[in-house]
């Protein structure tokens, strides 16, 4: 009797027994088997239960047949299903009594069995390769990617059902080789907050929140008149650090968002870091003594502020109408509607300036639908484009209610996402004059996904182009001009002196 192993590699087309290896010797999953088979909870329900086996080493068709008969087939099916396993095939001489038969043992394989936890870091990974917007991941290649795993997966061997936290931190390093601070592992306290934040119908402290990857924080880009932070003297710039004692250093601005809403009328604590901007400076880019202040407020359901419009006559005599968005919204694009009519009540207007410093974003499709205003039929405004290259393009779909008049957007520093959709559209599209200062860059897009744990993971699953092919993320939007006098303090007139 000869004896023969067949090596085993489990695809996303089916199963599939493949090649030969030296007689005596019994082969272990690959790196690729393992990954599917430890992911075998969210993918097993998609391996198809048909089997092919095929050796130059099995002389008879007869053998081959036997190999594929029902009974190999349904044990092998199952065993993949159940744990990493090891298969030795013996294929009988064709000149022996028991010519044509093949015996298949199916072993486990107790070296790669994975702990409980193993498994969960594995769940993670699994999550964040399916979805990841970068082929490359950002430079470290599958084969990099997956060794990243493997020193997760050792670093929690030993851990048991107590050391979440230990967990948690391999993961944690796991996802920082990404260099990615969007795609990150949310503990199930954080899950439970921002799963609990989207459904809404909670109340807040009134602020604009925005994320600062380069430092690691989040900012308070804007407190909402007459809201619980803007009269407890909580202004734009201020560094969130911990919300009822917990250290916000890490979270995201929807987990920050999240841990201070609750019930109305109900206090949250709230440290917060004065005296540094996004860059570790002030607005103006100069040192300052930082200060820590603790504040109690009181929850309460806040209305965000709505399009505010105003006019102003230019030292060369035109009159100017001024739209300051604070963010997108829902009702962003009919409150601008609304706005184009009173600012033109008086008369028609030379120009319109669209205020958007300190406007963080909010709701993207806002942004593209506020751009279509002002564009013509068929002007491309966005793309998303994801890990494969597919690309998903928002255009202008209609005629805009304003297409003619000169259009002047203000921006800074804190002008993000959506904002940015917005402002680059019609920057591209020679459409505007962008004035102020650099944007804040942000042009990714996020995917958060429950785990069976109850904790979470936001991967970041694709990426923003502007209609010139431009990828703002990390870089912002530069200006067509930039003043000396357009601080977040100064009216758009200021700002708006000497070009309009």
């Amino acid at each position: 009797m000869s004896r023969r192993c067949i090596h085993v590699v489990l695809i996303a087309t089916g199963l599939l027994l493949a090649s030969r290896c030296h007689a005596g010797h019994a082969y272990a999953f690959s790196s690729a088997c393992r990954m599917i088979s430890s992911e075998r909870r969210q993918t097993h329900q998609r391996i198809p239960t048909n089997i092919q086996a095929t050796s130059d080493e099995l002389s008879t068709t007869k053998m081959q047949q036997k190999l594929m008969s029902l009974g190999a087939a349904a044990a092998l099916f199952t065993a993949v299903l159940t744990s990493p396993i090891s298969i030795d095939i013996n294929a009988h001489a064709p000149n022996s009594a028991t010519a044509g038969i093949v015996d298949v043992s199916i072993h486990k394989s107790q070296a790669m069995a994975l702990t409980e936890n193993q498994q969960f870091v594995s769940d993670v990974w699994w999550a964040v390769t399916t979805q990841y917007f970068d082929p490359s991941f950002s430079g470290l290649g599958e084969e990099g990617w997956r060794a990243k795993k493997k020193d997760a997966v050792a670093a929690v061997a030993d851990l048991g059902p107590e050391d979440e936290e230990q967990v948690a931190e391999a993961i944690k390093t796991m996802l920082s080789s990404l260099g990615d601070p969007y795609t990150r592992f949310l503990p199930r306290e954080k899950f439970e907050a921002l799963t609990a934040y989207a459904k809404g119908g909670s109340a807040g402290i009134g602020v604009s929140l925005l994320e600062n990857p380069r430092t690691n924080n989040v900012v308070v880009m804007a407190a909402t008149k007459g809201g619980p932070a803007a009269a407890a003297g909580i202004q734009a710039g201020d560094v969130i650090q911990e919300v009822d004692g917990e250290s916000m250093k890490g979270a995201s601005a929807e987990v920050v968002a999240a841990k201070c809403r609750g019930e109305p009328g109900g206090k949250v604590q709230v440290v917060i870091r004065r005296g540094s901007y996004l860059d570790g400076s002030n607005d103006n880019g100069k040192a300052t003594k930082e200060t820590t202040e603790c504040l109690t407020l009181t929850r309460a359901k806040v209305k965000v502020n709505p399009v505010e419009s105003a006019t102003f006559a230019s030292s060369s005599g035109k009159k100017v109408g001024v739209l300051k968005v604070p963010s997108f919204s829902q009702e962003t694009v009919a409150q601008i509607v609304e706005g184009l009519r009173s600012v033109s009540n008086d008369g028609m207007v030379d120009a319109v300036a669209i205020d958007l410093r300190g406007n963080v974003g909010g709701y993207m499709p806002a942004g593209v639908e506020v751009a279509k205003l002002f564009l013509p039929p068929r002007a491309h405004i966005i793309a998303e484009v994801n890990k494969v290259g597919a690309i998903k393009g928002y255009d202008a779909d209609g005629i805009g209610a304003e297409t003619t008049l000169p259009v002047y957007l203000l921006v800074d520093g804190r002008t993000a996402s959506a904002a940015e959709i917005f402002a680059a559209a019609l920057q591209d599209n020679r459409r505007a004059v962008v004035v102020g200062s650099k944007t804040f860059g942000k042009g990714r897009i996020q995917n958060v996904q429950a785990l069976e744990n109850g904790s979470g993971v936001a991967v970041t699953r694709a990426r923003y182009v502007t209609p010139n092919g431009r990828d703002l993320h990390g870089v912002g939007i530069k200006p067509d001009k930039e003043p000396s006098k357009c601080d977040v303090e100064d009216s758009a007139l200021t700002c708006l002196a000497d070009i309009v």
